[in-house]
């Protein structure tokens, strides 16, 4: 028997639940549908959302080949099987384009996803790709600049109590068992927006039930107002029965990426409190604490940089210690160091520094390095005028001598622009005033 949400899988437009933005009455996927002219798309959006569910549908409907591909299991090779199978198809059917549903589209290489190009691009197939992951990174661009992304949201409540309901009155099976939906909370809160992960939980539930009642079919029912047979369903039940309440957190997948996002924003915007729960998050949902420690490296550079360098010591001791001890006992370091690192003062001065730097070497290209401070290993060298009039910086006062390091295109350019509302940058605006005068007196 098939699975509770396979049996329940809908099958038209008007059986889909959820997602109103794009299937409810004049929305874009909806007037595809109605005009019977579908385009490339990508379906972008968590897990149990209903990709692949709308898929098959605007297929059904539309009455033309659908072919699937898992992005898991398949090559190029298949890719280019599957176009020949929809070139030789073309033409014989009139209602349509051939579709390509292929899941898990983010796992396909980039020659893999170049291979769709061509077949795309003059409308052999209707590509239809579904992915938990953001397309902008996963999907190469030339593929995306011919496709739509579409995001799917995760189910809200009223569409959740509306598939619950539609499990206990229309599934053949469940129907027949007397179910009374006493409280809705635990399976809610456990099924995270997710359609299938809500309907596992229920059969679960319900299959746990049962055989709890099938033993003791032959006694009364612990409150004596529930005939023998009938299965109340409650969140103690819920719970009783999952064992584990699993949390939302995908390690492969778009959670992860969100609650990272949290937890470095957080360090940044200098709450503690906020970053040590998203790192407990992280955590308690088992995410590899060397990731954890390579994020709080970066932010430790990004964020706080210049305006307190002791924050990149730590980070990196921290990045030692989980590596050397591991966990549990390695959430110790990363809670001091995130700690550290939300509350210390921030500056962005270097990594705007860098980006500002490879901007302009990419719009400039390799300009000639000034004479003076080239290399001069041969004589021939010496006889170019390399390192002719380089001066020794630790031969003069202070240790600095004015002289010119850029090339003379880039002479006038500025790249780093230190942040003085920090103490540490303060005194190194200082020095630089001292050492070279208006090149930093706009600050």
């Amino acid at each position: 028997m098939p699975p509770l949400a396979e049996r329940l899988r809908p099958q038209t437009l008007s059986e889909y639940i959820g997602q109103k933005h794009l299937v409810g009455e004049g929305a874009v996927i909806q007037r595809m549908i109605s005009q019977k002219r579908i385009s490339s798309f990508i379906l972008w959006g968590p897990p149990g959302v209903g990709k692949t569910t709308l898929a098959n549908i605007i297929a059904k409907t539309l009455e033309v080949p659908f072919y699937t591909l898992s992005a898991v299991t398949s090559g190029v090779k298949d890719v280019r099987e599957v176009i020949e199978r929809a070139r030789a198809n073309t033409g014989l059917f009139s209602k349509g384009t051939p579709i390509l549903f292929i899941d898990e589209i983010h796992r396909f290489s980039k020659s893999q996803q170049d291979s769709l190009l061509g077949a795309v691009e003059k409308g052999i197939i209707t590509l239809i790709g579904a992915t938990t992951e953001n397309p902008s990174f996963e999907v190469i661009r030339p593929l995306l600049s011919r496709c739509q992304v579409y995001v799917l949201k995760s189910l809200g409540k009223e569409d959740l109590m509306e598939l619950l309901d539609r499990a206990l009155t229309q599934d053949k099976i469940l129907k027949e068992k007397h179910i009374e939906l006493k409280e809705t909370g635990a399976l809610l809160r456990l099924s995270g927006g997710d359609a299938r992960k809500l309907l596992n939980i229920l059969e679960l539930v319900v299959e746990a039930a049962s055989a709890k009642t099938q033993a003791t079919d032959n006694q009364d029912s612990a409150e004596g107002n529930t005939a023998a047979g009938d299965i109340v369903i409650t969140d103690d039940l819920v719970n009783e029965s999952v064992l584990q309440n699993p949390l939302a957190y995908d390690k492969d997948g778009e959670m992860h990426y969100d609650v990272i996002s949290a937890f470095i924003k957080s360090i940044r915007g200098s709450d503690p409190d906020a970053a040590v729960y998203y790192l407990a998050r992280m955590i308690e949902a088992g995410e590899d604490p060397l990731f954890i420690a390579r994020r709080l490296v970066i932010s430790a550079s990004e964020d706080i940089g210049l305006a307190n360098p002791n924050a990149l010591l730590l980070a990196n001791a921290c990045f030692d210690a989980v590596s050397k001890i591991g966990m549990p006992e390695g959430r110790i370091p990363l809670a001091e160091t995130t700690v550290y690192l939300a509350s210390s003062p921030k500056s962005n001065s270097s990594y705007l520094a860098i980006d500002s730097a490879l901007a302009y070497v990419r719009q400039t290209g390799n300009l000639p390095v000034p004479l003076p401070i080239r290399n001069a290993p041969t004589s021939l060298m010496k006889e170019l005028g390399y390192h002719d009039g380089y001066l020794y910086a630790h031969d003069y006062p202070d240790h600095f001598v004015q002289m010119q390091f850029l090339p003379d295109e880039a002479k006038d350019q500025r790249f780093w622009h230190p942040q003085p509302h920090t103490t540490s940058e303060a005194r190194l605006l200082d020095r630089m005033l001292k050492c070279w005068g208006e090149r930093y007196a706009e600050l």
